[in-house]
Parts: structure tokens; C-alpha cells; sequence
């Protein structure tokens, strides 16, 4: 019987190494800005072993890929084009890639004028059948609709914001909530975050009761980030280099619990955060600063509340995105100024990455995301 338990104990040590050795390492997508005829989308395989990157591909998405998302149903990317100027008329891109993340082959199946131009941040629908876009140099929002097949459609809404200097409207952040009841935006120009119900028989936006939170002047809202059940939204704020923690009420709207500095004591030059994450095991939010050059660490209490955990510096110049990869081990930096991504290791226990333990090269890398 003894002799029984040691052959499928080693039987399971056996298939477990195979299964491990077998399993693919997951694919980085990275967009980026351009000049003349570059790509700006470089796809590169993921060693999640010691966090190695090797450049796979190189797809043509057009000018300036600056940021994306995917739909896991059809196998698409949507990148927007953040150009004032596409195919000859004035307005941002919207390019469709059909992808084999296994053979590397894409297509480009679509490519659509967005109004008002300069496109930065697109997301899905909690129902994957639109696509929503906010443009940032004239702060503005468009909704897409998606045919059965996932292609762009047609533009069913467009909003747009105050236009006038010195109140500019800049749309910087649109996404949905964890439970797919309201969309979220954040107007840096406007210091403002807007909250709407989304019709999808028209296909039109709908500001809810209490939907507009003002923020103090010169916050500069950029990226925020829900937690787990969507309880809490945490925001980082461009101009004023602070993350700010919000209760979430379906009735009041946002309730401002928290501001934090995110750049370290005695800082004194030019600071303009971008982006933020939590980690993949809740614990740890991440955020970057551009002009300090670093990542930013704290601690997420079990009431939501941050405590700092700490500062690194982010292995390069302007830290515009970063993303953490699949199993957790690993955060990976976009400098922009610095045309590179940096790979550093999570310590698990106290969330600080460390490294920098590889990088890559590439031109003005503004947005990272995994696919497995």
C-alpha cells in the first residue's frame, strides 16, 4: 500500500513539472506613440520564469497606438489612433486587428474616424456590444456599436465637454464598474468625475442623480481603479500628484474618504502622475509618478484605506503606464522618455517591486496589457 502512495505521489510531481514546463508564456501587447512610418504596437513573449522579454511581432495598427483593448470573444484589438488627423480628415483612429495569439498572425479588419480627435482611453461595454473612447484634446466621449462579428458599426453618442480656455474639458478615463451598473469618467481638465447609466438600445450615455463629483482645482483626475466588489474607487490625480480614495454609494454618488501624496517628502520639481493598479492579490496599490520617476506603493487596509508602503524608482524616464503580469510575480514599466519597459520583481510579502530585473526596448511605450 505504501509502495502504491510513493508511485502516485511521484506521478503527480511528474505531471505537474510537465504541465508547468508545457504551459505558454503569456504575451505582452504594447502601444505606443510614432513618427513617420513606425509601428507602434510591438508584441513580445513573457518569461514568467525571470521575467525576460523577447520581441515576436510588430503588427501595422497605424499612427500612433497609444492605448487598447481586447475582445476575448472574437480575438480582436481595438486600438486607438491618437493623431488629430486620420486618413486625410480631422479626428482620432479606431483600428481593428483580428489576432492568432498562438501563430502570431493579425489582420487589420476595420479602421474608423473618431470625432473630435485625440483619442486616449477605449474600453467595452459590460455587454461587449460597444465601445466607449474618450478623447482628451477636446474633451469629448464617443460611443461605438460592435456588429455580431465584433467590428466597429457606428457612432451612436457623442458628448462634448466645455471647449473654452482656461476651463478646459480634457476626457481622459471611461470604464465600466465591476458589476457593469454604471460607466465612469474622469475630466482632467474639468477636475471632475461624471458617473452614467448606459442604454443599450440607443447606444447613448445618461448622466445619473448625483452623477458629477467636483474635485478640488488642479487635481487633474487621470486613471482610477475599482477595488474587488466595487465598494471603493481609487483615483490618481495628473496635476496634483495625490490618489484619492472614495467611498461608492448607488445613491449619493462618490464620497471622498482619502488624499494621499503619491511623490516622496521634500520633492520639489515638476510632477504629473499617470497610472494605477492593485495588485493581483488586493493587498498592494501601485501608482506612477512622471517627473519623480518612480512607482508608488501602499497598502490597502481591509476597510480600503491606504497606508504608504513605500518608493522605487521606475528604471527609467516618464513612467506613463505599467501594468502587473498574469501570475502576480512581476510589474512592468512603460517609460516613455526612456523608450523602454522595465521588468521588476514583486516582493510578495511587502508588495515593493524590485529590480529593475530585465527591460526591453521600444519607442514611446504608453500602454501594456497581457494576454495569456
Amino acid at each position: 500500500m505504501k509502495r502504491n502512495h510513493i508511485i502516485c505521489y511521484s506521478l503527480v510531481v511528474i505531471f505537474g513539472l510537465i504541465s508547468s514546463g508545457c504551459r505558454e508564456n503569456p504575451k505582452l501587447f504594447a502601444g505606443g506613440f510614432t513618427k513617420g512610418d513606425e509601428k507602434g504596437m510591438y508584441v513580445f513573449e513573457f518569461n514568467s520564469r525571470d521575467g525576460g522579454l523577447e520581441l515576436i511581432s510588430q503588427p501595422d495598427v497605424g499612427p500612433s497606438p497609444s492605448y487598447f483593448c481586447f475582445s476575448d470573444k472574437h480575438s480582436l484589438i481595438y486600438a486607438l489612433n491618437e493623431v488629430m488627423e486620420f486618413k486625410g480628415s480631422f479626428g482620432g483612429g479606431l483600428t481593428t486587428l483580428k489576432y492568432d495569439i498562438k501563430n502570431g498572425q493579425f489582420e487589420k479588419l476595420n479602421e474608423m474616424l473618431i470625432p473630435y480627435a485625440g483619442p486616449c482611453y477605449i474600453s467595452m461595454s459590460p455587454d461587449s456590444g460597444f465601445i466607449f473612447i474618450a478623447n482628451y484634446s477636446n474633451g469629448s466621449v464617443v460611443v461605438v456599436k460592435l456588429d455580431e462579428a465584433g467590428i466597429p458599426e457606428s457612432i451612436t453618442d457623442t458628448i462634448l465637454y466645455v471647449k473654452e480656455e482656461p476651463d478646459r474639458s480634457h476626457a481622459h478615463m471611461i470604464l465600466n464598474d465591476p458589476g457593469g451598473k454604471h460607466i465612469y469618467l474622469t475630466d482632467l481638465g474639468l477636475d471632475r468625475i461624471l458617473r452614467y447609466n448606459f442604454d443599450r438600445q440607443s447606444g447613448k450615455l445618461h448622466l445619473t442623480e448625483n452623477g458629477i463629483t467636483t474635485l478640488p482645482v488642479r487635481s487633474g483626475p487621470r486613471h482610477f481603479v475599482f477595488n474587488s466588489d466595487g465598494s471603493k474607487l481609487y483615483i490618481i490625480n495628473e496635476l496634483g500628484s495625490t490618489i484619492m480614495v472614495f467611498d461608492v454609494d448607488e445613491t449619493m454618488g462618490l464620497k471622498l474618504i482619502q488624499t494621499l501624496p503619491t511623490v516622496r517628502k521634500g520633492f520639489e520639481g515638476n510632477n504629473y502622475c499617470a497610472d494605477i493598479h492593485i495588485g493581483n492579490n488586493g493587498k498592494f496599490l501601485y501608482g506612477s509618478n512622471r517627473g519623480e520617476n518612480t512607482i508608488v506603493i501602499f497598502n490597502i487596509a481591509e476597510d480600503g484605506i491606504l497606508n504608504l508602503a513605500g518608493h522605487i524608482t521606475c528604471g527609467g524616464d516618464w513612467p506613463r503606464n505599467f501594468v502587473i503580469d498574469p501570475s502576480g510575480k512581476f510589474l512592468l514599466v512603460g517609460n516613455q522618455k526612456s523608450d523602454q519597459i522595465s521588468v521588476f520583481k514583486i516582493n510578495r510579502k511587502t508588495g515593493i517591486p524590485e529590480g529593475p530585473v530585465n527591460s526591453a526596448s521600444m519607442k514611446m511605450p504608453a500602454c501594456l496589457k497581457f494576454r495569456n
